[in-house]
């Protein structure tokens, strides 16, 4: 079985790459991502902080040799 980890994404980054780092970790459109995490923005006020977070410690793709 593959083991899957999290990365913020280097292809579909619009601020920070976490969007769609979590959209390429579940396979889904980041635009629902984007969407969810405007929702928390708006609706709760936790959006930007779980975004921040995330950004923060979320770790990079490594690099291909």
């Amino acid at each position: 079985m593959e083991e899957r980890k999290f990365y913020l994404s280097d292809k579909d980054k619009k601020i920070g790459g976490v969007c769609g780092g979590i959209a390429e970790y579940f396979n889904i459109d980041p635009l629902l991502v984007r969407i969810g995490f405007l929702f928390l923005f708006f609706g709760m006020g936790t959006g930007l902080l779980f975004y921040l977070l995330l950004w923060i410690l979320a770790p990079k793709r490594p690099s291909a040799w």
